[in-house]
């Protein structure tokens, strides 16, 4: 019952999640179950990166694992990288903390608002390096792979 209700079935509701935006962002075809299942994929890892002992290191091992999916899945399906990625990057994005922090802001709290605001700031920089560090690291690869010589 425990993996069931912490593993299981927050996974299934990243997947429909990212279901429903692959549809509003017009992605067709097996596209959909590609995009649904890399928001699953980030969120378990997401979830299994709890030993990282900071939800800031577990967004950022999350957004290595996304980014390398779509990378790799880009290169197989020969589609833009970002459609995946944007896509599977849904259940991380801090919601709820760009909400907390507007709130604690109307309501004129001001040590709540800075302590929330800066929290949500981490975990999107935490998104943002992971993203830039895998498509970083492809790039990397690539020049490197096209200067090597070919074998025959």
């Amino acid at each position: 019952m425990d993996v069931l209700c912490d593993f299981v079935l927050p996974c299934a509701c990243a997947f429909v999640g990212c279901l429903g935006f692959s549809v509003l962002f017009n992605i067709r075809g097996g596209g959909i179950w590609i995009c649904a299942f890399g928001g699953m994929l980030g969120w378990l890892c997401y979830l299994l990166a709890v030993p990282l002992g900071s939800d800031i290191a577990q967004s950022f091992a999350a957004a290595v694992a996304v980014s390398l999916y779509a990378e790799i899945m880009a290169r197989i399906r020969r589609c833009p990288v970002t459609a995946y990625l944007l896509v599977a990057l849904f259940p991380l994005v801090p919601g709820g903390g760009i909400y907390y922090s507007m709130e604690h802001a109307m309501n004129g709290e001001t040590a709540q608002f800075l302590h929330t605001l800066l929290h949500t700031l981490g975990l999107a920089g935490a998104l943002a390096v992971g993203v830039l560090t895998v498509a970083s690291l492809v790039r990397l690869w690539m020049s490197v792979r096209k200067k090597l010589p070919r074998r025959r």
